[in-house]
């Protein structure tokens, strides 16, 4: 490597080492620190992490994609791992991960790069500068994401108990279903993925199970679900995806009622039922509130999306007769570079043509990526917790406030309206519902619950996800 570029990054976590590199060993670890601004998929995941395992990601830049093959070497559980591409898009690249004691009860994140860009001495006139600040965009992002992962799980541990759960989720695959697998399983839990089609050889991690969300009779086998301790059920078909023909209307409704009752009707019948249901919900529940705060105990919204969720919910009566806690968390907008509205909403603020939609006025209750994995722990973990539970931080706001701090992270202007009737003209009632529509959302059960925000600041969470913390990777 003559002539290797070179990058380092240290930080303390409030953890033993044994538990930062049991975090890092864990299936999904790679999962939760791909930077969720770029376009990076797992093909495969090196599990178990062991000497000669491999794992691949394809990345995209623009129009251009590659294939990134690493191979693992030098592995010393939990101390250390190295992995050395095999093939990719650099000329060479060495990743050594270190968890060094920093103390009894404090460790040493250490990760430490060399590198050489491609074409050879051509490669080596690119400057430093660029390469620099964009790795330490990514390793700040992957070190916070770590250190809070770790907090969380701690603390949630610390309060209910340490037992390693199996927990069944469907809709594993999904933006939100994907984090919630890998945040699980590297907390030391064990997850079942419930698939549609045939479900493959894997184990541990791996492990698939067949459902049928279409069949609320026969979609899902009550044996299936009889060694389980937990189910978290996130199957749905998307609501933004396109304008809501009658058709289409119908499809939404159906791939929650549907879906849900399979499961519910699954847990009732099983010999052995787990302990909880999580069943996802949509704040959507509300409706239209104008500038009315709401909670858990507030009466439901008028219209065709309150009109599912109350369906949706309510699908869950055969696990909720059977005597299984059973807990509806009614989700807001979910702030994820990787997906959702925030990746749709990044790239016009980019180009200097975000602002306020509509009047800007609808509330607008969101939650971080983050803090929803939390939240599905922490009432997973609560035998207090049953019935509706918003999944929104605690500081709902307008949705040119939004629009506002958005443009401030991002560096760019926020004033560039979306006129309601263009919004109709564009996608119809689907728009009008979804962006004009709005309900300033309290999430009441869970502060009462004492669950503690990752990010009850927007422009924390906007932060984390865009790549934009400061240089000590506080947000």
């Amino acid at each position: 490597m003559t002539g290797s570029r070179s990058f380092h990054r240290a930080s303390r976590v409030e953890v033993s080492a044994e538990e930062l590199g049991a975090w890092h060993f864990r299936p999904g670890a790679i999962h939760r620190l791909i930077p969720p601004w770029e376009s990076i998929r797992v093909v495969r995941e090196a599990a178990p992490l062991v000497d000669g395992a491999r794992a691949e990601i394809r990345i995209r830049k623009g129009p251009f994609a590659t294939t990134l093959v690493a191979v693992h070497d030098e592995v010393d559980p939990p101390r250390q791992f190295v992995d050395t591409q095999e093939r990719g898009p650099f000329g060479s690249w060495r990743h050594v991960h270190r968890f060094l004691p920093d103390g009894e009860h404090r460790a040493m994140l250490e990760d430490s790069i060399r590198f050489d860009l491609p074409f050879g001495p051509l490669g080596r006139l690119v400057p430093r500068a660029p390469i620099e600040r964009e790795l330490g965009r990514q390793f700040a992002f992957r070190h916070a994401r770590t250190r809070e992962d770790l907090r969380r799980h701690g603390e949630i541990a610390a309060r209910f108990g340490a037992r390693a759960l199996r927990i069944g989720v469907t809709g594993a695959t999904g933006l939100v279903g994907t984090q919630l697998c890998a945040f699980l399983s590297t907390g030391g839990h064990e997850v079942i993925r419930f698939v549609r089609g045939e479900p493959g050889p894997g184990t541990g991690a791996g492990a698939t199970r067949r459902w049928n969300p279409a069949d609320p009779e026969r979609g899902m086998a009550p044996e299936s679900v009889e060694d389980l301790d937990a189910v978290i059920h996130l199957a749905g078909e998307p609501i933004a995806a396109g304008r809501w023909t009658e058709e289409r209307k119908r499809s939404i409704r159906e791939s929650r009622t549907l879906g849900t009752a399979a499961v519910a009707r699954a847990i009732a019948g099983a010999r052995r039922r787990p302990e909880v249901f999580i069943s996802a919900s949509a704040i959507g529940f509300y409706g239209h509130r104008g500038e009315e705060w709401v909670d858990e105990r507030s009466a439901p919204g008028e219209g065709y999306l309150p009109d599912v969720v109350r369906a949706w919910e309510d699908a869950t009566v055969a696990a909720r007769n059977a005597g299984v806690r059973t807990v509806h968390v009614r989700v807001g907008v979910v702030l994820s570079a990787a997906g959702g509205a925030l990746a749709r909403m990044r790239t016009p603020f980019l180009l200097g043509a975000g602002g306020p939609i509509g009047d800007g006025r609808q509330g607008f209750s969101w939650i971080s990526l983050d803090d929803l994995l939390g939240t599905m722990l922490f009432v997973m973990r609560n035998p207090e917790i049953a019935g509706p539970v918003n999944a929104v931080a605690p500081n709902a706001l307008p949705q040119r406030g939004f629009a506002r701090v958005l443009g401030r992270v991002l560096r760019r202007p926020s004033f560039a309206p979306l006129p309601a009737f263009a919004v109709s003209a564009l996608f119809g009632e689907m728009g009008r519902r979804l962006l004009l529509d709005g309900a300033f959302v309290r999430p009441t059960v869970l502060t009462a619950a004492g669950y503690r925000f990752s990010h009850s600041s927007l422009e924390q969470a906007l932060r984390l996800e865009l790549g934009r913390l400061h240089a000590d990777g506080t947000d």
